[in-house]
């Protein structure tokens, strides 16, 4: 039985989905009060997601759908995408997360060139939510429930199987989507983007409003707005966000000196990185470490 995984744990652009040679891996999903949302990101891999319990708002490129259980999700390469509770108490998902070069991406024929590496570089718009109305849904379910028996019995040969049941997926879509002339690279999406990444290489420094908002050509004012209407948080929200999930990341892989992991990923103040770890965590820095030493 292979390990897996929770997709809310695991949201960073920069996450490792897989192996090398077998880009797929397995995620449950579970948000609730305690986590409700997994917040905006995107990675080179696709998503196929069925909705088993519950009810969320899935947001993708910046638009909003209302998605239950039983629903499946399809998220193409490089797509922003959140998903936040809704009004159950509960949202729980399987998702598969798989690379387009594990379905031959990263090849000359023609099923990657007319297909593949365009749907890569985002020139198909693809049905995202399949519902029980739709007409792919009772295929898509099928498949979905021959890729879930395949990935977890993992029989001899279980991963050409899968490769095709992939296949399979991206030609039912293909069926019902339309062809982009041309991908507008100033959009809100590549300018969400172009932030969320300046971020990711910056959190630890000094990172400003304005540097923030000097990427997307708007006022300091313009851009708070802009940020919080697709974020759903401050950008320093944001920030301290990610800084506190880095320094989760360095406790969980030894680091025990509170200080150190405090300047290292951004934060100059200790009080404050311990009020806010707290807050985040419910539980302060230093019962973190030890509690860590009890796992397993």
């Amino acid at each position: 039985m292979k390990k897996l995984h929770s997709l809310a744990l695991e949201q960073k652009e920069d996450a490792k989905h897989g192996e090398a040679f077998f880009p797929v891996k397995k995620y449950y999903t579970r948000l609730s009060d305690d986590y409700p949302v997994v917040t905006t990101h995107w990675h080179e891999e696709a998503e196929l997601t069925m909705v088993t319990g519950g009810d969320c708002l899935y947001q993708i490129n910046l638009v909003d759908y209302e998605v239950k259980a039983g629903d499946l999700v399809f998220i193409p390469p490089l797509m922003l995408h959140s998903i936040a509770c809704g009004s159950s108490e509960e949202l729980c998902s399987e998702t598969y997360v798989f690379h387009l070069n594990f379905l031959g991406g990263n090849s000359t024929d023609i099923c990657s060139t007319r297909y593949l590496t365009p749907m890569m570089n985002q020139e198909f718009a693809m049905p995202c939510i399949i519902t029980k109305e739709h007409p792919v849904y009772t295929s898509l379910r099928k498949i979905f429930n021959q890729i879930v028996t395949l990935y977890d019995d993992a029989p001899p040969g279980y991963e050409l199987a899968l490769k095709s049941l992939f296949l399979q997926v991206v030609f039912l879509l293909l069926q019902y989507s339309t062809k982009i002339s041309y991908v507008d690279t100033g959009t809100p999406s590549d300018k969400l983007k172009n932030v969320l990444d300046y971020i990711e290489l910056h959190y630890a420094e000094n990172v400003s409003v304005s540097d923030l908002a000097k990427l997307c050509y708007f006022s300091d004012y313009h851009f708070m707005r802009f940020f919080k209407k697709h974020m759903n948080m401050t950008c320093v929200e944001y920030i301290n966000n990610l800084r506190l999930e880095k320094a989760v990341e360095m406790f969980e892989q030894g680091s025990t000196e509170i200080l150190d992991v405090s300047l290292s990923v951004g934060f100059h103040n200790l009080s404050y990185f311990y009020r806010a770890f707290k807050k985040k965590y419910n539980i302060t820095p230093l019962s973190f470490i030890k509690s860590l030493s009890t796992r397993g």
